[in-house]
């Protein structure tokens, strides 16, 4: 699949993913399109490449002024930064997110601020953000449901990657939007990757996230990153190991070395990922989640 590609989630005929090319990189980034009675987009990308989005409706056959729903599952850029503009497109839809992500999108600069100081140069890859209206927004709370017509999505807040984070599960597909509760999916090894981004990451919340959709079970997962996969128990228990052996493996470079500097730079040296995300996009990926790791190890200690 390439950046621009769009295919059908299988076992569905109406719901459809994207490849929005976040950073640059080609199954890397998802967007979902359901073409519901009431249609809907789960997460919007960046911003930057916003027309993606815009073809993919125009090749499903959704007008932009039907669709109904916006649904970022948390308010970090690579998910949300295209929000604004998306509502701007399509007139008569609202935007929904959880409640503590709400003031984030109606007002972006602190979300700007602090997503430019964790991706550094990588902020070229988006967009600057527009507000979403705050008539066009509301606020979603664990247990929500969100009617499309013919379907219902539940609303599950899985606050580990972020406060601010929710997954949606269509019961009817059976089918689970990941967001980042469930990692990074990378097709081409079949295996999750962590994602540990700074100021935000816990360890034990992001386990429970894990936990949670497990107790789900969905037949399918929709990730954010990357793509649909079959749920199978295995995958999952295999992410929960990754988390902890990730997190420990940063707590002993930083033993080994005494420099925080040194660690991230480690890391960034040694990532196994080049191959698939390229040099610049692998470095930057485990650049940043070894400062969420060693943020998180910070607060730890000054809990102690």
């Amino acid at each position: 699949m390439a950046i621009g590609d769009l295919a059908a989630v299988p076992g569905t005929d109406d719901v459809y993913y994207v490849d929005v090319g976040t950073h640059g990189v080609p199954r890397y980034g998802t967007v979902y399109l359901l073409d519901a009675a009431q249609p809907a987009l789960v997460d919007t990308g960046t911003g930057q490449n916003r027309e993606l989005v815009f073809d993919a409706l125009d090749e499903v056959g959704i007008d932009r002024e039907a669709v109904q729903h916006i649904l970022p599952t948390h308010v970090h850029l690579d998910h949300a930064g295209g929000a604004g503009y998306v509502a701007a497109a399509c007139p008569n839809a609202t935007v929904r997110t959880h409640e503590i992500g709400v003031p984030h999108l109606v007002d972006p600069d602190r979300l700007v601020a602090g997503t430019k100081d964790a991706v550094g140069e990588q902020w070229e890859f988006y967009a600057d953000p527009e507000p979403v209206p705050e008539d066009r927004i509301e606020g979603l709370a664990d247990g929500d449901e969100i009617d499309l017509g013919d379907r219902t999505l539940s609303v599950i807040h899985t606050p580990g990657h972020a406060p601010h984070q929710t997954v949606f599960l269509d019961s009817g597909d059976d089918l689970l939007f990941t967001g980042d509760a469930a990692g990074i999916y990378v097709p081409e090894r079949d295996t999750i990757r962590e994602t540990s981004p700074p100021p935000q990451f816990d360890l034990e919340g992001c386990l429970a996230d894990v936990r949670t959709i497990e107790d789900v079970a969905p037949e399918t997962l929709c990730f954010g990153h990357f793509g649909p996969r079959e749920y199978e128990p295995e995958l999952l228990e295999g992410y929960k190991r990754t988390l902890v052996e990730w997190v420990e493996a940063v707590r002993g470079k930083r033993a080994e070395l005494g420099d925080d500097e040194a660690v991230i730079t480690h890391f960034e040296d040694h990532s196994d990922m080049v191959e698939i995300w390229g040099e610049r996009k692998a470095r930057a990926e485990d650049g940043l989640n070894v400062r969420g790791v060693l943020a998180a190890l910070d607060r730890a200690d000054s809990d102690d």
